[in-house]
């Protein structure tokens, strides 16, 4: 189970059960909340962040200081910080400062970035504290809950990683404010993924209003938030290496890594997702799970989210082949996660090429 539990304070916090349990701590202007999530025994901290959040990174770096030794990584943005190359650089930093088992990494940015830093602080002396701080609507619902990080090569997405609880994610709505309305919108396809697998109730709020509920400033928006992280909680407190259910989590991502791929990264996370689960949707109404109804609602709420629904036509032997190489194919045997209605996901495996094909001219533009 994951307890939810409003704070007096106005800040929530939503528990990730499990071996390694974790708060998440969602509400306005708790980044300087971060300190009591470190301790006593961290002696030395590594914020990793980017370059458009230095200001932030520094006053947080001042607001440390006082207890602790703290050092400071600029990464590049986006996919560019998930390479080898930049965690080696955050390697380098953490043995010329000496860092030990006690000591502690916090991922400052967005998904890109906490993915990073998780990577980073699990792979240092086989694994050193991790605290994140999400700081877009993808990282908050997505990225920064569910103890799953890595790198990217050559060959794919996410292809290089590991499993590694953080101590805890703070989630601080007052740094929201400051996003483009294209990062808020792409960040929206994680939440209502969230709402197409187990929480309808998100997909009811967004159809309501869909103004008020991307605004980050309204309790509508709060409330979606809440809600997936609450949904993303629940799945992995039980299913922490994606033995099983957490398998769902993974609904739009086959397709939407492989476009992500064949855009060399330019393509926003949450864009790739929503041409994903599109593709996912046709898949399963072709399969003769999903009704017209269900798929024309996913059409509905990715456009009056600005969200791509469609990839070009002719691009389709290139993803095929990526996602034949991704994580999440068995055997060379791929796997999709579908739905059954909305609410309803089941695992659709090794469909034949032909309805993968149709279901891509589908949506191919």
């Amino acid at each position: 189970m994951t307890d939810i539990i409003p704070a007096e304070s106005g800040t929530t916090t939503i528990t990730v059960t499990g071996v390694d349990s974790y708060p998440v701590s969602i509400g306005r202007g708790i980044v300087a909340d971060v300190a009591q999530q470190l301790g006593d025994t961290v002696k030395k901290v590594l914020i990793v962040h980017t370059s458009h959040l230095g200001a932030r990174a520094v006053a947080l770096r001042e607001s440390l200081l006082d207890r602790y030794e703290v050092l400071i990584a600029e990464v590049p943005d986006a996919e560019a910080a998930k390479r080898v190359e930049v965690a080696a650089f955050c390697w380098q930093v953490m043995g010329q400062s000496d860092f030990t088992r006690t000591d502690a990494v916090i991922g400052f940015g967005g998904g890109a970035v906490t993915d990073l830093a998780g990577f980073v602080a699990a792979t240092w002396l086989r694994g050193v504290k991790l605290v994140l701080i999400p700081t877009s609507v993808l990282g908050m619902v997505d990225a920064a809950v569910g103890g799953k990080n890595a790198i990217n090569t050559a060959e794919g997405k996410n292809l290089v990683g590991t499993f590694y609880a953080p101590a805890a994610v703070v989630c601080d709505l007052e740094i929201l404010n400051d996003l483009p309305r294209n990062e808020i919108l792409a960040g929206f396809a994680e939440i209502v993924k969230a709402g197409f697998i187990q929480v309808p109730e998100i997909l009811d709020i967004v159809e309501a209003d869909v103004a008020a509920v991307t605004d980050p400033t309204t309790p509508e928006f709060r409330r979606v938030l809440e809600l997936a992280i609450g949904m993303k909680a629940r799945v992995v407190g039980v299913d922490f290496k994606e033995a099983g259910l957490r398998e769902i989590l993974n609904y739009g991502h086959t397709l939407g890594h492989a476009v992500e791929h064949a855009e060399r990264y330019g393509w926003r996370h949450g864009a790739a997702v929503a041409v994903g689960m599109m593709f996912a949707a046709e898949l399963a109404r072709l399969s003769g799970r999903l009704s017209d109804e269900a798929v024309d609602r996913h059409r509905r709420i990715l456009e009056s989210l600005t969200l791509p629904i469609s990839y070009p036509a002719g691009r389709w032997p290139t993803l095929l082949a990526t996602m034949q190489r991704d994580k999440k194919t068995r055997s060379g045997m791929l796997r999709f996660i579908v739905l059954d209605d909305i609410g309803k996901p089941t695992v659709l495996e090794g469909p034949d090429a032909s309805l993968l094909f149709a279901a891509y001219q589908e949506i191919g533009s």
